[in-house]
Formats: C-alpha cells, structure tokens, sequence
C-alpha cells in the first residue's frame, strides 16, 4: 500500500532528525576519541564545538524544537482520515525543513540566515493553514 505525502513528510521530519543527530554524535565521537574532548565536555548548545558542529547542534535543536507540533499535526490528519487537508502541503513543509537544516549547517552569513527564515516562516505558516482547516475555521 502507497504511503500518502501526509506519511512520507511525517517519516521524512523523523528521519532527518534522525540524520543530524547520527552526525552529531560522530562529529563528538570524533572529539572524543582524538583526545580533543572529554566525553562528559560537551555544551548542550554547541558553543563549545564552534563553526560546523555548533551550526550541527543547532540545526538538530531546531528540528527537535518544531517535530512534536509538526508530527501531531500530520498524525492527526492520519488517523482522523484528514489527509487530503495535509498531503498537498506536506512535501513542501518537508521540503522547507530541508532547506531550514541545510541552510544552517551551511552558515550563518546574513543572506543565509534570512532564507533559513523564510524556510521556517514556510513551515509556520502551513501548520497554521493545517490547524484552521482541521479545527473547522475553515
């Protein structure tokens, strides 16, 4: 049975999430294991590990941060038989997340921050559209 794009998006926010955090934990792994750090030495916001890993870090928190709202939405749709509200929207709120990641861990220069807004204010915005039509007010 196809997965419908309300289902690829829900498994697509989880598996990146999942990504970033094995990236993050071979880049500490790394760390650690050329004596560059001690295991319990870590900042839990990055800034300990400047440049990429604090960009990596905060890229994983990012995702962590939006995943519960985005994931009980698109479940709920699921479940609730909803998702011919979420699947047009779902590959570009998945999309938008991408972008928002890579974007991060790309850096953090002005212009590139403005577009991991955007990318973001994408993912709001379409959450918002799916909790209005969901709830009815729409």
């Amino acid at each position: 049975m196809p997965l419908s794009a309300s289902a690829i998006a829900l498994l697509g926010l989880v598996g990146w999430s999942l990504f970033l955090v094995v990236l993050l934990a071979n880049m500490r792994g790394i760390k650690v294991m050329g004596g560059h750090k001690a295991v319990n030495a870590f900042n839990a916001d990055g800034s300990d590990v400047p440049g990429f890993g604090q960009r990596l870090t905060r890229a994983y928190a990012n995702c962590l941060e939006n995943l519960p709202g985005q994931a009980a939405v698109l479940l709920y749709a699921l479940l609730a038989g909803q998702t011919a509200i979420t699947d047009p929207l779902a590959g570009t709120l998945l999309g938008a997340r991408l972008l928002q990641s890579c974007v991060h861990l790309l850096s953090t220069a002005p212009i590139f921050v403005w577009v991991r807004f955007a990318s973001y204010l994408v993912q709001v915005l379409i959450l918002a559209w799916w909790l209005l039509k969901l709830g009815g007010l729409l």
